[in-house]
């Protein structure tokens, strides 16, 4: 009988450490969902920030890049005016014969 009941004890114990266990393991997966869960959101965060920071940057380089290609183009339209009204001057001072 002594036998009988060290038997019973031990499958009891098992079976009471058998249920913990499993409720730890679903405690451990949930906690595990809602790890993931945290860490894509801010991956996804840190993504939209980066692409924000590198958009704003390549707006910046492009509106400073533009201005300077205005103003090349502004000067260099000048200057063309300037040789042509100069060009025709002498042209003109020619054809009078001065």
């Amino acid at each position: 009988m002594h036998v009988h009941r060290s038997g019973v004890f031990v499958l009891a114990a098992s079976l009471m450490t058998g249920a913990a266990g499993f409720a730890f393991a679903q405690s451990t997966a949930g906690q595990d969902a809602k790890k993931a869960e945290t860490e894509t959101k801010d991956a996804a965060k840190d993504t939209g920030k980066d692409v924000e920071k590198g958009t704003k940057k390549a707006y910046k380089a492009t509106t400073g890049e533009t201005k300077k290609a205005y103003h090349k183009t502004a000067s260099g339209t000048k200057k063309a005016a300037d040789k042509t009204a100069e060009g025709a001057k002498i042209t003109a001072d020619k054809v009078e014969g001065k």
